[in-house]
């Protein structure tokens, strides 16, 4: 399986696109709530993730995270969610603004994930270019935010999953 553009494919699909990605609901939900990182002695450098379906062994390999948020849910409530996927809200998680971390490294916004599944989650790109209308950046660092403004609260970003990510760096 391949993760590309938070869609979902066989690896060896020919062309990546809406039309070829897996989109059934019960599927995606099946798929991502076993998906966890690949100890299994198979595939591990060509595959980091595998999600378990009975006897069958899924392997996942992905550009980036495989959990890609994808949706918030509920964002003007008191407890809004991510939704991650494609799963609607089946695979969603609390919003938790604080822990946004922005790479200038590589552009890419990133959130706490499942621990299962790496403990890190990549934004989509629409929905992080939302997101980063909220953003306060200090007068020292014009790259990467110090704040958000989340509900009418200004709240320091933690940068907490930094180390979760080897690509980053210390913040």
């Amino acid at each position: 399986m391949w993760i590309t553009k938070a869609r979902l494919f066989l690896d060896d699909s020919k062309m990546k696109n809406f039309i070829t990605c897996f989109k059934d609901l019960q599927f995606l939900v099946t798929f991502f709530s076993r998906l966890r990182p690949n100890h299994s002695g198979r595939y591990e450098a060509s595959f980091p993730f595998l999600s378990l379906c009975g006897r069958e062994r899924n392997f996942l390999r992905c550009e980036d995270r495989p959990v890609v948020f994808t949706h918030l849910l509920a964002a003007d409530s008191e407890s809004p969610r991510l939704s991650y996927c494609g799963g609607g809200e089946a695979l969603a998680i609390p919003f938790e603004p604080a822990r946004l971390l922005p790479l200038a490294a590589n552009g890419r916004l990133y959130h706490p994930a499942p621990e299962r599944a790496g403990g890190v989650g990549l934004v989509r790109s629409a929905l992080a270019f939302e997101l980063s209308a909220c953003f306060e950046y200090g007068p020292g660092s014009p790259t990467v935010p110090s704040h958000v403004h989340w509900q009418g609260r200004r709240i320091a970003l933690t940068m907490d999953l930094a180390p979760l990510l080897p690509a980053a760096p210390p913040p």
